[in-house]
């Protein structure tokens, strides 16, 4: 009989999580599951702060809406291509909601996140 997952989800959102190298087979979402962990999330390639801010906060916002992890990141990736944006003081999730930048990420301005490199 097997146990149960101990970690249910894992999110690794800075780049190049999920990609091996010739020193690194595995690397961290590799060792993740061979550990045990349920579901991991990580990146094939180099993503930016910014869009990685974005996406994964839309991913949270919609995956209290469901359960279903791959609906919540398609749905959070959809949003971004259709436009959503860092504005000067606010991350724009939806007209209703909003959340306040830190300092660093103030001074960026207004930011296109629907390029698909975000």
């Amino acid at each position: 009989m097997s146990e149960e997952p101990k970690v249910e989800m894992l999110v690794l959102s800075a780049f190049k999580t999920a990609v091996g190298s010739d020193e690194a087979e595995l690397v961290f979402s590799g060792l993740a599951v061979q550990a045990g962990v349920k579901t991991v999330l990580g990146s094939l390639w180099y993503v930016s702060d910014q869009g990685s801010l974005a996406l994964m906060t839309k991913f949270y916002d919609q995956l209290n809406n469901t359960y279903l992890r791959s609906h919540s990141i398609k749905q959070a990736q959809l949003a971004m291509l259709k436009g959503k944006g860092i504005a000067v003081h606010l991350l724009y999730l939806s007209p209703e909601k909003n959340i306040p930048l830190n300092q660093e990420m103030t001074n960026l301005g207004k930011i296109e996140l629907s390029h698909p490199y975000y």
